[in-house]
């Protein structure tokens, strides 16, 4: 598997990353295990997770298959802390917090130190200084040798990364991006490129819905039905991102591949993207998304597809 630098940085990962937003909760410890072997062996090397999934479980078992396999210094472990699942406060950048949170995150992970330690959103409360030199502070200590930012929008990136000192600029900033989350791509690009950061995309399949299995209904058996995530995937479930779903399942039938295959291939090769994080439930749809780094679209079908998913 192709490996990218980070932005401006020297951190170099796959082109194509693995989330685990579901593990410890829809996606069990077997489903999870099989994940990780598919994974690596595929050429692998980046792993995406954060303190808030599953609460904590999604970081501990990482961290177990990590040991148990014994390649921690061949993988980019990624987590982000700042999040709180609570209504009144969405995120939480203080020093104390994010300090007690990363505390947390090596111990659960089984390591030392992470590889990319991210904000997981702006926080209007705290003062983006303070942010910052926790973030520098981090990377003082040892405990994270990268730091950037997850979801930020393009201003905050650019505000954030104009005050952070040089022994801790921001490498990155994870925001979702697919054909159906294109509305600030051009300000993000822009961004991200200004300040040096290299773009993580999470959800390059459009949680789900580019794959076209939800044309003709909900199944049972998908994060469409699920109590977590149904709200998450309804978003995308409209007449207007139904013309994009059908424009890449008539791609995929032309060029005989799945429409999972085109939605990750049209992400990953976007200009400024240093990894897609595929985010699935079972080792079976991880297998099938990873059959997208055999392909590469061709210009027509890329140009038709930016022209349908553009937004208004």
């Amino acid at each position: 598997m192709e490996l990218r630098t980070v932005g401006r940085s020297g951190l170099q990962v796959s082109r194509t990353g693995l989330g685990t937003m579901t593990w410890g909760r829809d996606t069990d410890e077997y489903e999870a295990r099989d994940q990780f072997a598919l994974f690596l062996d595929a050429g692998g090397t980046v792993f995406d997770t954060a303190d808030v999934y599953a609460r904590g479980a999604a970081e501990e078992l990482l961290g177990t298959l990590v040991a148990e396999s014994g390649v921690r210094e061949d993988v980019v472990l990624v987590t982000k802390a700042g999040g709180r699942r609570t209504s009144e406060r969405r995120f939480d950048a203080s020093r104390r917090h994010l300090l007690a949170a990363l505390d947390g995150s090596l111990q659960r992970l089984g390591t030392d130190y992470v590889d990319l330690w991210l904000v997981h959103g702006w926080d209007d409360v705290t003062p983006v200084e303070e942010t910052l030199a926790t973030l520098d502070h981090a990377v003082a200590t040892g405990r994270a040798r990268y730091v950037g930012v997850s979801n930020y929008r393009p201003w905050q990136l650019a505000r954030a990364a104009t005050l952070a000192g040089p022994s801790a600029p921001l490498v990155a900033n994870e925001v979702e991006y697919s054909l159906l989350a294109r509305a600030d791509e051009a300000d993000a690009r822009a961004a991200a490129q200004a300040v040096g950061a290299g773009l993580l995309a999470w959800s390059p399949i459009g949680r789900g819905v580019l794959t076209g299995k939800y044309r003709h209904g909900t199944p049972a058996d998908s994060r469409g039905a699920s109590p977590h995530l149904g709200g998450f995937v309804g978003e995308y479930l409209t007449a207007e991102h139904r013309r994009v779903v059908d424009a890449v399942c008539t791609a995929a039938e032309g060029l005989g591949v799945a429409p999972m295959d085109v939605a990750v291939a049209w992400v990953r090769d976007r200009p400024g993207v240093s990894s897609v994080l595929l985010g699935s439930r079972t080792a079976a749809q991880l297998r099938g998304a990873l059959r997208a780094e055999e392909l590469a679209l061709p210009d027509e079908i890329r140009a038709a597809l930016d022209e349908v998913s553009a937004p208004a």
